[in-house]
């Protein structure tokens, strides 16, 4: 991978290593995932054509392309997460032209987090032709990811 994550100190999730998911301690903690998922679900602007939900099924097909395509790789628990997902949705509006935009929920989909190996949420990655060329992780502010996207565009 040519990139490497910026030196902006940015909040991120840690997840259990190997497993590529978060572990729950106790009911109390499920119960609070619980709710939260609940909450991002009935916000959820996914299905809006413009973001594309990936998983392990269709992920290497959606990453494929020549086009550039960013990748949320996030957990409904995540805070970080969640601050950063209507960045992502706004630039991956924004962008729709040049660059494709997905999520994928890394509880869900341990096959593609473990290939990537993802153990700090939000990683945002970007792929040409099916492989990464860029990331970064954390919660970073709009404008250095849109700056991020100009230049993996070319039009920085």
């Amino acid at each position: 991978m040519k990139g490497k994550p910026t030196g902006v100190t940015a909040m991120c999730c840690m997840i259990s290593e190997g497993t590529g998911q978060g572990k729950l301690m106790d009911n109390e903690a499920y119960n609070i995932r619980k709710k939260i998922e609940a909450e991002l679900m009935a916000g959820s602007t996914e299905n809006n054509g413009k973001i594309l939900e990936l998983n392990d099924g269709n992920f290497d097909q959606s990453v494929s392309g020549d086009k550039l395509t960013l990748v949320d790789f996030w957990a409904p628990w995540c805070a970080p997460c969640r601050f950063v997902s209507p960045i992502v949705e706004e630039l991956g509006s924004q962008y729709s032209k040049s660059m494709n935009t997905g999520k994928l929920n890394v509880d869900d989909n341990p096959l593609i987090s473990s290939r990537y190996r993802i153990t700090s949420i939000p990683t945002l990655m970007f792929f040409r032709n099916g492989k990464p060329v860029d990331y970064v992780i954390g919660a970073l502010p709009k404008n250095i990811l849109e700056t991020k996207i100009k230049t993996l565009l070319g039009t920085a």
